[in-house]
């Protein structure tokens, strides 16, 4: 099912919010500063063309320097991505069909606010691997 899910998720909006995603992380990597937000964006960018049979799960390992990125992400390109959800998350709810992708846009709004920290597995795999 999360194939079928998947395949109609890219068709219908997948593929733009990839793009969104990757533009946002070429622009993000033009500065050196820039970099591991780029780095960032494109992580996300491969969970938002294919999100359905993945989550996200937070970094233990996570620490001080990801809120302050965190802060950073939300004013540079997080707001914007997330909007995009939004948007897209309410068109899809218009339909039956598209209902559960409509959810799956809503799922990924924390994912494009706060990137930083988190970690995205499978769903089989709920947790976040150990970095030790």
């Amino acid at each position: 099912m999360k194939t079928i899910l998947n395949i109609i998720w890219l068709v219908l909006s997948g593929f733009w919010l990839f793009l969104g995603y990757v533009f946002a992380g070429v622009l993000l990597c033009i500065t050196i500063i820039g970099i591991p937000f780029g780095i960032a964006a494109f992580r996300i960018a491969v969970y938002a063309l294919w999100p359905f049979g993945r989550t996200t799960v937070e970094r233990r390992d996570a620490g001080a320097p990801s809120v302050i990125g965190n802060i950073l992400w939300v004013i540079l390109a997080g707001w914007w991505l997330a909007l995009a959800h939004i948007v897209t998350g309410f068109l899809q709810c218009i339909t039956i069909i598209g209902i559960p992708l409509g959810i799956a846009n809503f799922k990924l709004i924390p994912v494009s606010l706060f990137p930083l920290g988190r970690e995205i597995v499978r769903t089989d795999q709920p947790f976040a691997s150990s970095r030790w």
